[in-house]
């Protein structure tokens, strides 16, 4: 198999990698000619990857309690053990301090796009000006280092100056989105105490104003911690009882920047898992290791800098917008949108692109393929010229849709597909500048990312499926989960299975060119006759078919020793399963993936469930078939459409054989 894309000589030249390993071969006389030969210095010697990586971008310009003639490797790293890795000991500094550097005049600092085509820019000015007024207004509401602030808003640029305005002062952001109920908003932020709720009035999605007022009042009245309430105005509604922001920006519009330095493991945000079993946990990251990983991820691996504009559909529900948010940390514009990426077409995303310049966008293999039964050709119907890359996150990236990005999306424009996850806040594994692009594979682990894939006995292996794992710490590892005070919880979730070993819960192969497939979470592995196989694989095939709009794959053991493999499909409109789709899609699968991937049925279901960040609820639905207590395995409030919960809690087992029901 040829790459669908390869770096010619000029984009290698140019490309922020590149000087990158010409930095580290001058400073330690270490050849790495390759990027495979510089990830594997990055591994062997950690603490010389991120001191170059704190010293290439002059990191010793914002940071308090370095020593005079700087950190040394001994002091990168003070105890190397997982869990409880102490990076950068005695060193202070603030995440703000880093955005604040690159302000400038002849560039926005966002730009937030809408759905009818208008564009808002935000100068670096306006966003510095305003970050320093809320942050004043946060002072007069009694926020104090440590202390909780918390957003329900849309993604805007107020949520943004928000964040930064709650993180100058030491004190912790966390947010979700305006899709989420009330209830499901304070399953999440009612565990923190918060001391402030920022909100807006709603938000516009699909054409429609979505009125949030009454989700806000419930919230209000479920934190009784909260002491303000401010609320941006985006459609003209009065929220009684709350301040309105630019009231506060306009009262403390005098207030001059200013940045509390914070220990480096001091808690920056708090980010949530699905939630889909119990509480969802607060993971929470500190300043210093989120700007290390996101000044590495986003200007190293994605080569974004300050001539850039970084441009990824997300929700302040989902890490993404956090990363989204790294690309100010180098200077680049970040573009924000609340809007559906297939309204008013399902070319929305690529005319937002062509609109703001985009070179840089961030979307899902779901709204690829979208396009693809659309018929669309972005490159063809958009000015796409400013294009750089194409990252894509979310789930595995079929080689199809990856093939058809190449083709539609511009020749010279690779795709970058990520995986990594709301616990680092950043990606495992992901694109490089320098790198190939092969079909359906992710091109290379990230630097500093010590990655390899487990068999059972906890030996690495490659070319064959296995457990990701990370044997070596990484800068942007939760400093602990919220009100997990003896670390148990933080244990467990990722150390149980290998002492010492980080273990991310995806099945992987590493292959011998490097690049890496990801086959789906290892919890939902579908096991047949001993034989570990990934849901990824099977979606990738059954997923293209036109006449299917998405499909849930599930393997659940039987009391008797069985083992039951339903797929279920949900139909574009104006389909139906019959038995001709149903012999076509059981033959692709068996040609395509192989013959123990073909299922024992295959179902017309009324929807997908799916985590509020669109993740396939493949766990939960595989226990529902096990006979567990539906009350016990989900949280509805978690789920996209719990009423679907309902139905597939009445789906059993058929007589053997591929059939429909």
């Amino acid at each position: 198999m040829q790459p669908q894309w390869a770096p010619n000589p000029r984009e290698i030249a140019e490309a922020r990698i590149t000087d990158f390993a010409t930095y580290v071969e001058g400073r330690t006389g270490t050849a790495v000619a390759d990027y495979h030969a510089l990830w594997q210095w990055s591994v062997e010697d950690l603490r010389g990857f991120w001191l170059a990586v704190w010293d290439y971008f002059r990191l010793d310009d914002i940071a308090d309690g370095v020593p005079d003639g700087g950190i040394s490797p001994d002091g990168v790293l003070a105890e190397e053990t997982m869990p409880g890795a102490r990076w950068f000991p005695g060193i202070r500094l603030n995440y703000v301090d880093q955005v604040a550097r690159h302000a400038r005049t002849d560039r926005p600092a966002i730009v937030q796009a809408a759905e009818d085509g208008g564009v808002r820019e935000v100068s670096w000015a306006e966003l510095l000006d305003s970050t320093a007024a809320f942050a004043q207004a946060l002072r007069a509401s009694g926020v104090r280092r440590g202390d909780r602030v918390a957003g329900y808003l849309p993604n805007i640029a107020e949520s943004v100056i928000a964040f930064l305005a709650t993180a100058s002062i030491g004190a912790v952001w966390s947010a979700c989105g305006q899709d989420y109920s009330a209830k499901a908003a304070l399953d999440r932020l009612g565990q923190l105490e918060p001391t402030v709720l920022v909100t807006a009035d709603g938000y516009r999605y699909g054409g429609k104003e979505h009125d949030k007022r009454a989700d806000i009042a419930a919230l209000r009245a479920g934190l009784d911690s909260v002491r303000a309430t401010f609320t941006v105005s985006q459609l003209g509604l009065e929220v009684p009882g709350t301040t309105p922001w630019q009231e506060a920006i306009t009262a403390h519009s005098t207030a001059v920047l200013r940045t509390e330095p914070v220990e480096f493991e001091h808690p920056l945000w708090i980010v949530f898992s699905s939630g889909t079993t119990g509480l969802p946990k607060g993971i929470m990251h500190g300043h210093g290791g989120v700007l290390l990983e996101h000044l590495k991820a986003v200007g190293l691996q994605n080569d974004l800098g300050p001539d850039d504009t970084f441009f990824w559909y997300t929700s302040p529900s989902w890490m993404m917008w956090n990363f989204l948010v790294g690309g100010l940390l180098g200077g680049s514009t970040i573009v924000c949108y609340d809007g559906s990426p297939t309204y008013p077409g399902p070319d929305a995303l690529w005319r937002i692109t062509a609109q703001v310049r985009a070179t840089a966008l961030g979307t899902s293999p779901g709204y690829v393929l979208a396009c693809i039964k659309a018929g669309a050709v972005p490159k063809d119907e958009h000015d796409l010229s400013a294009l750089r890359v194409v990252g894509i996150s979310g789930s595995a990236l079929p080689a199809a849709s990856s093939v058809w990005l190449n083709e539609n999306a511009g020749d010279r424009v690779p795709v970058a597909s990520l995986s990594g996850g709301t616990d680092v806040v950043s990606a495992f594994v992901g694109g490089a500048r320098t790198v190939p692009v092969w079909p359906g594979e992710l091109s290379a682990r990230y630097l500093g990312t010590a990655m390899e894939a487990f068999d059972p006995e906890g030996r690495p292996v490659r070319d064959e499926v296995g457990e990701l794992v990370i044997t070596r710490p990484m800068p942007s590892m939760p400093i602990g989960f919220w009100g997990d005070t003896d670390g148990k919880r933080y244990h467990d979730a990722y150390f149980d299975t290998y002492p010492g070993i980080w273990r991310h819960g995806d099945w992987i192969t590493i292959t011998d060119r490097d690049s890496v497939v990801v086959h789906g979470r290892s919890d939902s592995t579908l096991n047949r006759h001993g034989i570990r196989m990934g849901s990824a694989d099977i979606y990738q095939c059954v997923e293209a078919f036109p006449e299917v709009a998405e499909a849930l794959v599930i393997g659940a053991e039987q009391p008797d020793g069985g083992y039951w493999m339903p797929l279920f499909l949900v139909l574009a409109p104006g389909q139906t399963l019959s038995d001709d789709l149903t012999r076509r899609i059981a033959t692709a699968i068996r040609t395509e993936v192989s013959p123990r991937h073909v299922p024992d049925e295959i179902l017309l279901a009324p929807g997908i469930p799916h985590t509020r960040t669109g993740k396939k609820l493949e766990v939960p639905i595989k226990k529902l078939f096990q006979g567990h207590d539906p009350e016990g395995i989900v949280e509805r409030s978690a789920v996209d459409n719990p009423d679907l919960l309902d139905w597939y809690r009445t789906i059993r087992p058929a007589e053997p054989g591929v059939g429909t029901r």
